[in-house]
């Protein structure tokens, strides 16, 4: 399915949603030296200003926390604690690659399908999301010589926090790979990461940043939502295993979950849709199970439910 009309709802790429990540250094060196306390104490000051200034996303998490609540019947906290979380998010990512999160307090979920791969000398393509801290996962292979992985991101939105990450720790760019579009080059060179062993990690979560994207629909939160192919697409490409990943904060503890979701990925010709939707649908029933664990953790501040391709400026509610 192509995505037209973008000019009906933003495309994520668009809205900068981390714009008041500046101050997050400052902020950054107050939580080091002060404590998590006095840097909640001046990051809602920063969020209301945030919220105030910037209507797209206030709405974009207003109508996500609605949706959670019509479908699952909870009782939520707000928008700005929605925000805060996805402060708490930045400063967790900043402490990482800073030196100072507790790696202890980790905790893996089915990390042993990974490790078996890697026992094998066998790589795979790793499907994440928003949700949560994928920084966990970097760092921590950082200090496993024998699981390499290779993030794929679109670093020109997030390039002041990039940035800022790199500032605190040069090794935070190091396995970082900047796609916007998926070449037959770049998928060589992925193909032989894999081959070595690696992992390649890209996002399940987002649409493509290009003017007409292929997209499946399917359902999450009790409305259809639009998913990218291009994870499938390049599970299909690599031939290669596909894992699921999913990271979220419970209590004084994160959580990081490995899940295996495909031996391998083919596309027939005459099905190619039919088995992309079927795809998306898989993926978008663990994301949907995830967000419902830790539902102010998953950090898409745009319409998500806005179908491009309709005439209408919102997938029916």
């Amino acid at each position: 399915m192509s995505a037209r009309g973008q000019g009906q709802g933003q495309h994520w790429a668009s809205i900068n949603e981390i714009s008041f990540v500046a101050g997050m250094r400052l902020m950054f060196w107050i939580a080091r030296w002060l404590g998590r306390w006095p840097f909640r104490v001046i990051l809602y000051p920063v969020l209301g200003w945030y919220l105030l200034t910037k209507p797209l996303p206030r709405r974009a998490s207003g109508e996500y926390l609605a949706r959670v609540r019509r479908h699952t019947g909870q009782t939520l906290p707000g928008i700005l604690r929605h925000f805060a979380a996805f402060g708490e998010g930045i400063l967790d990512k900043m402490l990482l690659w800073g030196g100072l999160f507790r790696l202890d307090s980790v905790r893996f979920f089915g990390a042993e399908v990974v490790e078996a791969a890697v026992a094998k000398g066998q790589g795979g393509l790793l499907i994440c999301s928003h949700l949560g801290n994928l920084e966990l996962c970097r760092v921590m292979s950082r200090q496993r010589s024998d699981i390499r992985l290779t993030v794929l991101v679109h670093t020109k939105h997030a390039q002041a926090f990039n940035q800022m990450l790199g500032k605190l720790n040069p090794a935070s760019q190091l396995n970082l790979m900047q796609v916007t579009e998926m070449s037959p080059a770049t998928a060589m060179i992925l193909s032989e990461r894999i081959a070595r062993g690696e992992f390649v990690v890209i996002a399940g979560d987002r649409i493509p940043v290009s003017h007409n994207p292929r997209v499946a629909v399917a359902d999450f939160m009790g409305a259809p939502a639009a998913f990218p192919v291009g994870p499938y697409v390049l599970a299909s490409i690599l031939q290669c295993p596909v894992y699921l990943l999913f990271s979220i904060r419970q209590g004084r503890h994160s959580e990081v979950h490995f899940e295996p979701f495909r031996d391998g990925v083919r596309l027939p010709r005459k099905e190619r849709a039919a088995a992309l939707d079927a795809l998306a649908a898989d993926y978008a029933r663990r994301l949907e199970h995830f967000c419902l664990r830790a539902p102010l953790q998953w950090f898409n501040f745009y319409d998500f439910w806005h179908l491009p391709q309709l005439d209408t400026p919102d997938a029916p509610r």
